[in-house]
């Protein structure tokens, strides 16, 4: 659970006008909660959390057929891209352990590992969108950066990926034993 009154990322937004729904969304790394100007402080506090839940459960969707990976990928193609990325084929695969996702523009297809399947929504998004710039510009030059860095999380998603990637590397410590 985040304490929204010590966590910058939550801006609290009050509306005289709202009168009885509360809504939230992210843009960028911060989450907007709006609530009614007339909640109290305790009111407030629960309606942060349980917006934050909700957006939690809403980013944790596991997309794990190859049906639904093209669909979102065409979702994102749509709202980043202008529709422009169309990938022949956007399919799961069990032979990268070494990347997360490639492309091959010439055949139009879009693989990912199946490592990403357990990992939060938008560092899928990240990396579907990567391979979807890839149909537009091939190499990672200042053109191919200017696309993917229109998905607001961008940043956060390859933190998150650094850090799974560190992780791996760190040395097997066996914890204390449960029994």
């Amino acid at each position: 659970m985040v304490d929204a009154e010590r966590d910058d990322r939550v801006e609290v937004r009050r509306s005289a006008r709202r009168r009885r729904t509360v809504s939230a969304y992210r843009e960028g790394d911060r989450t907007i909660v709006m609530i009614p100007a007339r909640m109290t402080a305790d009111e407030e506090r629960r309606w942060v959390t349980v917006m934050l839940d909700k957006l939690a459960a809403q980013e944790d969707r596991r997309i794990l057929d190859d049906d639904a990976l093209a669909s979102r990928a065409a979702e994102l193609s749509e709202r980043y891209l202008q529709g422009r990325a169309q990938p022949d084929s956007v399919r799961w695969v069990t032979n990268q352990n070494a990347r997360w996702g490639s492309c091959t523009p010439a055949l139009g297809s879009i693989r990912l590992s199946h490592r990403l399947q357990g990992m939060p929504e938008y560092v899928l998004d990240y990396v579907l969108l990567h391979e979807l710039a890839h149909l537009l510009v091939p190499g990672h030059g200042p053109g191919f950066w200017e696309l993917v860095e229109r998905y607001p999380r961008t940043e956060r998603a390859r933190g998150f990926l650094e850090g799974v990637v560190a992780a791996e590397r760190l040395p097997y410590v066996p914890g204390p034993r449960a029994d």
